[in-house]
């Protein structure tokens, strides 16, 4: 559902006109109608969320869009971008998998480009080392990989590939960074309480002020 959908039905709701908005009215249809294609399953809905919104997420989690293939792939692939160090765990202990099979289905248009790069780098990879991707050696993976994940130095004959990492990369980013795992990795804290000491003296000093001065 677009986000300014989801505004209006809202806007409608807290003016209490949601019984008198025909598309509200619809909304309501379709809500049922998806019901009935999760064969009435109780669906929470979450806070902030609308109800078609919690039942179309559900919908899509069900939906099967790579093969158990393409999944290994992705999750080498994703581990390769982000792997596992003393800090935090990978992008897969992250779920980056399972949120890209997700994506590709709330966001259709990359479907085409993540399933073309996949096949992409399995023909590269049986053309180089004549097995899948996923069943090649670690070290002949980053061969590929070298030649796909620099986008200023990538030849002409890789730029698919390059195209393909590229959206990899940001996709696995995205999903690594937006969960717990991700947080604690860049050392996010969000607002804690603290001791107001003052304006520092560096900032001061760009003023034109010392410490004494500030009363």
């Amino acid at each position: 559902m677009k986000r300014r959908d989801s505004l209006k039905a809202l806007t409608f709701t807290s003016l209490g006109l949601a019984g008198l908005n025909p598309q509200q009215a619809l909304a309501e249809q379709r809500n049922e109608e998806l019901a009935v294609e999760l064969n009435g399953e109780d669906i929470k809905v979450p806070d902030g969320r609308l109800k078609e919104e919690a039942i179309r997420d559900a919908r899509l989690h069900k939906e099967k869009f790579f093969d158990a293939h393409e999944l290994a792939t992705i999750t080498i692939l994703g581990d390769i971008i982000i792997p596992k160090d003393g800090v935090s765990g990978s992008a897969s202990d992250a779920g980056v998998t399972q949120f890209i099979e997700f994506i590709v289905k709330d966001m259709p248009q990359h479907q085409l480009p993540m399933r073309g790069g996949l096949r992409w780098l399995d023909r590269e990879s049986k053309l180089r080392f004549g097995k899948s991707f996923k069943d090649i050696k670690p070290e002949q993976r980053i061969n590929i990989v070298d030649d796909i994940a620099y986008p200023e130095e990538v030849k002409p004959q890789y730029s698919q590939g390059a195209a393909f990492f590229t959206l990899m990369r940001n996709l696995t980013a995205t999903g690594f960074y937006t969960t717990e795992i991700g947080v604690k990795d860049i050392g996010f804290v969000g607002n804690t309480p603290n001791v107001w000491m003052g304006v520092p003296d560096d900032v001061l000093a760009q003023y034109g002020f010392k410490k004494n001065d500030i009363r």
